[in-house]
């Protein structure tokens, strides 16, 4: 059980029930967990043996019969009693024929039965609470579900089998055991006992620090795996932008014109370069107009833009560079230049610095140099390689609110400030203990479940 999250009634004492697939697929799986899961299942469900009396983990094949005969269809049943389960609570998995109407129609025979419908990320919630799993590892369910690469699907993957976790633990269990030290001095302060030195504690401290400043330098990776790239096209009208999205995606998406101004509203895709997921967006041509639609549309790119981790700022290459160069919105660390219609180019390079990307958006050419130097943009913050652990916006928000109080616990502890030690100590073990839950309290929960999808 959590240290200060309690089961309660809506907590795991009723049975929930939820689809737990997409609609579409060619087969729907519908979840029941609670006390009841198996007798309530058991009234939809009907097979040779009842669910609580068949071998326990196995498929078994059925009919669904609800009480008002509006269901009657083969189905799979698998009852999973407690606390060998996903949510360590019995659990009921019945799989009936893809699509909307089945799966939603053996969900209301479920909830007439008797239970209740769950709530975004209730399952996860309750194998959380039951001791299945940290709250690093719920949130890196969530994490799994809408990863968007392969790596950030990996980092997802050792998230939830416990890699930040146990990190998190190590340090939670540290600072504990020093808190404890400080306090048997608090305790006995009379006693003549053999206590730690001063070297042994600050040394305790000093790792502590060391090791939430190593998850600190993995956000910036973390956030970029988890949430994506955002990378707009901005630049003059008729340089190609939206050729050069569609030459990124490798497919027609936006459309193409010799008029300047086609492009009115930004055009967002998701793509991955090079292992890195990116929400690439189109923008409007940036100039001055007076034609009122297409003003909200330069003004809206102007926006997007200065909001983007990098913008890739077009140009025509086959016009003189300096005489474009007239746009402050070039400007900035996270902007790469790219010279489109590359193909026009006279001379050598037509004095353009080699820092400009060369790109013919229709042959593909110079492609890869944009990608390169898209992966250098993203990466520059960080010595990147793929880590086994990067914390989230949450993670590091505590442990930026934990930093100062363990620092400041060092100092009064080689003070002998032992009350003020034990203090700060204390608020910086509530901090770590939010991130694995243990110090977790249920408005968090409700802020980290509240993005899961129901039936999860």
């Amino acid at each position: 059980m959590r240290d200060h999250v309690k089961l309660g009634a809506r907590e795991g004492g009723d049975t929930i029930a939820a689809i737990a697939t997409a609609v579409g697929g060619a087969v729907a799986v519908v979840r029941i967990s609670g006390p009841c899961a198996a007798e309530i299942a058991g009234g939809v469900w009907q097979g040779r043996e009842p669910l609580r009396q068949a071998p326990f983990r196995v498929l078994r094949l059925g009919r669904i019969v609800a009480a008002e005969g509006e269901v009657d269809e083969r189905a799979l049943a698998v009852f999973m009693p407690a606390p060998h389960s996903y949510t360590g609570e019995d659990m009921v998995e019945l799989q009936c024929h893809g699509g909307a109407l089945s799966a939603r129609l053996v969900l209301l025979a479920l909830l007439r039965g008797g239970a209740r419908h769950a709530e975004p990320g209730e399952f996860t919630r309750r194998a959380f609470l039951n001791g299945k799993m940290d709250l690093t590892q719920a949130e890196a369910v969530a994490d799994l579900i809408q990863a968007h690469s392969e790596a950030a699907l990996r980092l997802a993957n050792r998230q939830l089998h416990g890699l930040l976790g146990r990190q998190i633990d190590s340090i939670h269990d540290r600072l504990s055991d020093l808190l404890a030290e400080i306090e048997a001095r608090l305790d006995f302060t009379e006693e003549n006992l053999d206590w730690a030195s001063r070297e042994h504690l600050e040394q305790g401290f000093s790792e502590c620090g060391a090791a939430m400043a190593r998850l600190l330098a993995s956000q910036h990776d973390g956030e970029v795996l988890r949430d994506g790239v955002r990378v707009v096209i901005a630049g003059p009208p008729n340089v190609g932008k939206s050729s050069l999205l569609n030459a990124i995606l490798g497919r027609d998406r936006a459309i193409v014109t010799p008029i300047p101004g086609t492009t009115r509203d930004t055009l967002e895709e998701f793509v991955q370069i090079r292992g890195i997921p990116v929400r690439l967006t189109d923008t409007a041509g940036i100039r001055a107009t007076d034609d009122v639609i297409e003003k909200n549309g330069v003004e809206r790119a102007v926006a997007t833009a200065r909001s983007a981790h990098v913008v890739l700022w077009v140009f025509d290459a086959s016009l003189p560079y300096e005489a474009q160069r007239r746009s402050e919105n070039e400007q900035g660390d996270n902007v790469i230049l790219v010279a489109n219609k590359a193909d026009l180019l006279r001379g050598e390079g037509a004095g353009l610095p080699s820092e400009v990307c060369r790109t013919c958006a229709l042959t593909g050419d110079g492609l890869e140099g944009l990608y390169a130097a898209l992966e250098r943009a993203v990466w520059e913050a960080s010595d990147h390689r793929e880590a086994d652990v990067a914390v989230s916006a949450r993670h590091a928000a505590l442990l930026h609110e934990a930093g100062p109080l363990v620092d400041d616990a060092c100092r009064c502890a080689l003070a002998n400030a032992w009350e003020l030690a034990a203090v700060s100590l204390r608020g910086a073990i509530w901090a770590i203990g939010q991130i694995n839950g243990r110090t977790a309290t249920p408005d968090v929960l409700d802020r980290i479940f509240a993005r899961f999808c129901i039936g999860k």
